[in-house]
């Protein structure tokens, strides 16, 4: 499916993934790619380069989910919606209350505005921690929801809403379970933030990684950019509903992460290894590595960066993005 002359809105484009998925847009012969954002996560420096073109504009009058007839607004004339929206893993840990309303009650509302506005086809962001712990390896799109948490909890609810909405009203849904997203744009330094920028920030301040456990944790990391990638992939696959990982399939535990970044930082600092608090070790996934087979063969995804190649990009970026 071809993108020419469409009209695309993007949910969450000033964030972390939904900017990239803007700059992937504008590769394409789209008419116009308008950011819904109330920047309570996202950045206006993340997106000014793409306002630059003038097929991309800023929604001007606010840009959040709970606002009904705002967010019905900003749906008018789109062909396309993108969701990134929402409340990350930790954030709803500790406000599960407003978890509920932006994730599972903004979702609704993106659902049902998609079927007033008449969307074509509707990519929503879901995540990997719907699967909670793995029981198998890697990881298909048919392993159950072993999810333990607030923010897995909401995601199931959203894909939920989204197999009704699409039996329902016939709305195209692809909901997209990412696994470890890294990558420039990610927040570097705010108490929520992830795995990677925590590495970094130790070592940049000269001071010793930290891993929890032992370090034999082990996940599926994919740059932001392949991301952005396979959220466009999906609109244009002539696949009308479905849950698709978004992944490498590439294991690669804590500690091997922490060894390479130290390597492509060059310093000789020494990991401290401690144990998980009792809260951190109840809630603890230890594996979570997806399949990608479903994405390359019904989407057409593939990832393109290497974990090294990944983290050599992001170090670059931070270089030139003290702040």
């Amino acid at each position: 499916m071809k993108l020419d002359n469409s009209k695309c809105l993007v949910i969450g484009g000033a964030g972390f993934i939904g900017s990239f998925v803007v700059a992937e847009l504008l590769k394409e012969n789209v008419a116009e790619v308008v950011i819904y954002d109330n920047f309570a996560r996202g950045k206006r420096a993340y997106i000014e380069e793409y306002l630059k073109d003038p097929r991309c504009t800023l929604f001007p009058i606010g840009g959040d989910i709970r606002e009904i007839d705002i967010l019905n607004e900003a749906m008018k004339g789109k062909d396309y919606v993108f969701c990134l929206a929402a409340m990350w893993l930790l954030h709803c840990k500790d406000y599960p209350r407003t978890a509920f309303d932006v994730n599972i009650a903004g979702t609704f509302n993106v659902l049902e505005a998609c079927v007033k506005n008449n969307i074509k086809k509707l990519i929503w962001s879901s995540s990997a921690s719907v699967y909670g712990d793995a029981v198998e390896l890697p990881m298909t799109e048919v392993h159950p929801y072993n999810n333990k948490n607030f923010y897995g909890a909401t995601k199931i609810a959203g894909e939920a809403m989204a197999t009704a909405f699409n039996d329902r009203y016939g709305l195209e849904v692809i909901g997209l379970r990412y696994m470890n997203v890294y990558g420039p744009h990610q927040d570097q330094t705010a108490a929520y933030t992830g795995v990677i920028p925590i590495m970094l920030n130790k070592i940049d301040a000269n001071e010793a990684p930290v891993i929890n456990g032992d370090g034999s944790q082990a996940y599926d990391f994919i740059y932001v950019e392949d991301v952005a990638r396979c959220n466009v992939a999906a609109l244009t696959s002539e696949t009308k509903f479905g849950f698709y990982n978004v992944g490498t399939e590439v294991q690669t535990s804590i500690k091997q992460l922490c060894d390479l970044i130290l390597e492509l930082k060059q310093s000789d600092l020494k990991v401290t290894y401690k144990p998980y608090s009792a809260d951190d070790a109840r809630a603890l996934v230890q594996n979570r590595i997806g399949s990608k087979a479903r994405a390359e063969q019904e989407l057409g995804f593939n990832y393109k960066y290497e974990l090294r190649e990944g983290l050599n990009r992001l170090i670059e970026w931070r270089k030139t993005n003290k702040h």
